[in-house]
């Protein structure tokens, strides 16, 4: 959901509120911890406030206790370096001093008391080690140009609260320069984007580019996947087809009792011990199975979808960039999106011998399981079943390319020689591509 547009004084008001929350939590929390010392019976006597002043890092009592230790050289600690906090022996002038005759009394009972000196220690207290303001507005202002850039492809409203289609661009596979145009005509665009470089001046098109390459993860396999990655993808894919099996099997006994292929609770079981048996634990994945640390980012060890969008590498628009489309699409949308960009580049972009032709072509491949599992019904306009309908969209193309169905599924990446460190020379296999597990896939 996209937030309201955030300008320079809305940020510095911002973290002049956090700065204020944060020394409050601190000072709430240490008298929490205080009330609960007297209400577990460990202390007699009340040293809880009901109203205290801000608290900074640094000031609650065990913290001056540990000081006052270092200054006297009976102890050593990384704990106000690692907390980006500052010593202090003395309690702050500025404290009331009401407030200040009950931090003495709690030095004084810490200092005598053993078992509240076991406790008033840093590995038993919250040690509120926050991210940096910078780096939290840096991730805020990030997140914030995401959400704007995903909602030029919001076609149904499923990103505002009040639902309302924000698409700047139509459902179609999308270079990343055109979408850095779309951003270029958004002032509001440039607005975040300024705050976010730090530069009045930026450059929107690499901001753009490096934001949805980052965010982005490769529909192949092959481009996503080292081959430890590929290995484990087969067994995914091999229980994925047990499982349909298995589907297909459980359907039966929803058809009516008398037709010939209707099937009884007790039959279906029996068929699917017989024809699919049990299915195997699928594999995990590591980080060390994927080509780029972003897709296992985005993906983690079950490959489950996290990305915005859905790349094409290879398969470059006429202005050379990236192409990609929106992650919101299903597999039908998703399916017809890049069947168009691949007339586009048989008609008109390159011809029928243009090298994108290929993957393009794996990657309607790709789809076409998910096609025929969750989109096959009868399409008005073809009069077959969807899946039925791509299906032999491939095959079709397939043949005009001279080769088969298996070989454009087995398309890699043209390897490019490289110098290694070690031997001399070497090879690198550019790669990536999109998959999900089973329950992520169901819309």
């Amino acid at each position: 959901m996209q937030s309201r547009v955030p300008t320079r004084d809305s940020l510095a008001e911002a973290r002049v509120a956090a700065d204020k929350t944060l020394v409050r939590l601190i000072a709430a929390q240490e008298e929490l911890d205080w009330e609960c010392y007297r209400l577990y019976g460990l202390i007699k006597e009340d040293l809880a406030l009901r109203e205290p002043p801000p608290l900074k890092l640094a000031q609650r009592a065990f913290e001056i206790v540990l000081a006052r230790k270092m200054a006297a050289g009976k102890t050593q600690t990384t704990w106000f370096e690692r907390h980006g906090s500052t010593p202090i022996t003395e309690l702050p002038a500025e404290w009331p001093d009401d407030y200040r005759q009950l931090v003495e009394r709690r030095i004084a009972l810490i200092e005598c008391d053993p078992n509240i000196r076991l406790i008033e220690q840093p590995e038993y207290k919250r040690r509120w080690n926050t991210e940096s303001w910078e780096s939290q507005l840096e991730s805020a202002l990030r997140e914030w140009l995401l959400d704007r850039l995903e909602s030029y492809f919001d076609f149904d409203g499923r990103m505002n609260d009040a639902g309302m289609a924000t698409a700047r661009l139509g459902m179609a596979l999308t270079s990343v320069a055109k979408l850095a145009d779309v951003a270029r005509q958004d002032p509001e665009f440039h607005q975040v984007g300024e705050l976010y470089r730090d530069d009045p001046a930026f450059d929107i098109a690499r901001l753009v580019a490096e934001l949805v390459e980052a965010e982005s993860v490769p529909l192949l396999p092959v481009l996503r996947y080292k081959p430890s990655g590929l290995r484990k993808r087969e067994e995914w894919e091999k229980t994925w087809a047990l499982q349909r099996q298995e589907d297909a099997i459980d359907s039966r006994m929803e058809l009516a009792t008398d037709h010939p292929d209707h099937l009884t609770e007790l039959d279906a079981e029996a068929l699917k011990k017989k024809q699919v048996g049990n299915i195997p634990v699928t594999p995990k994945y590591t980080s060390a199975d994927f080509l780029k640390g972003d897709h296992w980012r985005l993906r983690g060890k079950l490959d489950v979808p996290k990305e915005r969008w859905v790349s094409f590498p290879h398969c470059v628009g006429p202005d050379g960039t990236l192409v990609v489309a929106w992650a919101g699409y299903d597999h039908l949308q998703l399916a017809r999106a890049t069947s168009a960009y691949y007339v586009d580049v048989q008609e008109r972009l390159g011809g029928r011998d243009d090298p994108r032709l290929v993957p393009l072509l794996a990657c309607l491949i790709e789809l076409l399981p998910w096609l025929k599992q969750w989109h096959n019904e009868v399409d008005p306009e073809f009069g077959v079943p969807i899946g039925d309908y791509f299906e032999g969209f491939i095959q079709e193309e397939a043949r005009q390319l001279g080769k088969t169905v298996p070989e454009i599924k087995a398309w890699e990446p043209q390897r490019t020689a490289r110098r290694s460190r070690k031997s001399g020379t070497g090879t690198r296999s550019a790669g990536h591509r999109r998959g999900a597990r089973r329950d992520s896939e169901k819309e």
